[in-house]
């Protein structure tokens, strides 16, 4: 058995025919860990004794007939922003060395009732206030970054140390190291996942997300990490539906949005290749495309940034006063202009949201769910700080967030998946956006497209990394 390459279904299924223990998959894992992180360096501790006691746990509850669910027993990877009993969450920052929680947060208390096995903390940019997850490279090319503040749960994910991870996205941390790592992950509505114990970037464009090697995977993270919860006002008591039932392949009849501006303008060529056979394969499934024009764009990257900085200077106020030379010099930079945000600013950032909300709302209308790319290129090299793409230079901050971000501003659910590589053999990835609190039909559609092409079968084959 091919015990790395199993998915969470794969290997929920293998642990309930008893052809495979928790324990050997989690010591699996952990070896392959050893081996392969000193050259990725996509975590920031492994939990080795906690996930071998939760192995073992799982195991004889399993034994005794008492399955928890697809996730009983499952070695899961955890981005450092998220609380664990006695773990210290550092949030990638001096500013928060030996904080330990002392109590788990709210997806992290659902993951153990759900029986997963947490394997240990994942690298983020400090407080996730940028688009990298430093000192981690990228699986599929070390000379190249994982991308996004979740890059190195994607970074472990893609080198199979794990079976699935969870992450946040707030300008398209979830998405971006997805795309960059040909694996999948959801950003689901705002208010659908309670943020309580999760470190901040910002209350209002935070988004608690799952990575997973499969759609299905997701469908089953997301079922288990949704739900109102009184410790977060933020969510939603709406609902949570069995996200599985929606993955039956069927897409005929679904309206598919492909948008006629913005969304491909200065993409690689590569990209706009990979994403324009998506959209043939789907529309071979039934799916109908409609063109779109999706409303103006203008201010919204400006407005999402306004917010941002605005809110994380909130957040950090009293640290900044306390202990400004702790934080990176360029994140302390971001906070300190944060605060010389002004309110109109901010207000206004907020009227163009409201704005964007509903216009999109409208434009969708006519469609089911929207597909862009995710990234407008492949992941960076690591230390290149502009994107040339064409004629057209942007920072990484720019790359990175001007297909993503405005879905973090609108709260709209949105996902990327695999759809293809580029020459130099670096992941693609195809974002596919809905309309709020409708995630069954953006698992839907992706899990029709995946399960007609096999990108998401490729692994990287690094030397080293493929062991």
């Amino acid at each position: 058995m091919d015990i790395a390459g199993l998915d969470v279904t794969g290997a929920a299924k293998a642990i309930l025919s008893r052809s495979l223990s928790p324990i050997d998959l989690t010591e699996h894992m952990l070896g392959r860990i050893s081996r392969i992180d000193p050259h990725l360096k996509a975590f920031v501790e492994v939990l080795s004794e906690q996930a071998r006691a939760s192995a073992k746990q799982a195991d004889a509850e399993i034994r005794k007939g008492h399955y928890r669910g697809p996730l009983h027993g499952i070695p899961v990877a955890v981005k450092e922003l998220y609380d664990i009993a006695g773990v210290e969450t550092r949030s990638g920052s001096r500013v928060r060395e030996h904080y330990a929680a002392r109590a788990d947060g709210a997806v992290i208390r659902k993951l153990r009732d759900a029986g997963a096995v947490l394997l240990g903390t994942t690298t983020t940019y400090e407080f996730a206030f940028g688009f990298d997850a430093p000192p981690t490279r990228n699986a599929w090319n070390l000379d190249h970054i994982p991308s996004g503040s979740t890059g190195g749960a994607a970074a472990a994910l893609a080198a199979r140390l794990c079976l699935a991870a969870v992450g946040s996205d707030s300008g398209g941390s979830i998405r971006t190291p997805a795309a960059a790592n040909g694996v999948a992950g959801i950003k689901p509505t705002v208010g659908r996942v309670s943020k309580a114990g999760i470190t901040v970037v910002s209350w209002s464009l935070d988004h608690p997300a799952p990575m997973g090697k499969t759609v299905r995977d997701l469908a089953v993270l997301l079922g288990v990490m949704s739900g109102v919860d009184p410790n977060d006002p933020s969510s939603r008591n709406l609902p949570v539906p069995d996200y599985t039932k929606a993955l039956d392949g069927d897409v005929r009849g679904i309206r598919i949005g492909v948008p006629s501006n913005y969304f491909f303008d200065d993409v690689q060529p590569a990209v706009a290749h990979a994403v324009g056979e998506a959209v043939t394969v789907l529309e071979k499934l039934g799916a109908a495309i409609v063109p779109l024009t999706v409303p103006s764009m203008e201010g919204i990257i400006d407005s999402w940034l306004a917010i941002a900085l605005a809110e994380a200077a909130t957040y950090h106020q009293q640290s900044l006063r306390s202990k400004a030379d702790l934080y990176a010099s360029d994140v302390r930079f971001l906070l300190e202009a944060g605060e010389l945000t002004l309110a109109t600013t901010y207000i206004n950032a907020q009227r163009v949201r409201h704005a964007w909300r509903s216009s999109l709302r409208a434009a969708m209308e006519a469609v089911d769910i929207m597909i862009t790319p995710t990234l407008p290129n492949t992941a960076m090299k690591v230390g290149q700080t502009l994107s040339k793409i064409g004629t057209k230079e942007e920072t990484v901050f720019e790359v990175s967030a001007r297909f993503c971000a405005p879905f973090n501003l609108a709260g709209f659910p949105a996902a990327s998946i695999p759809c293809g590589f580029a020459p130099d053999r670096l992941p693609i990835g195809l974002q596919i956006i809905g309309k709020p609190f409708e995630e069954e039909a953006v698992l839907r559609v992706g899990q029709a497209f995946e399960s007609r092409t096999d990108h998401h079968l490729r692994v990287p084959s690094i030397s080293g990394l493929s062991a």
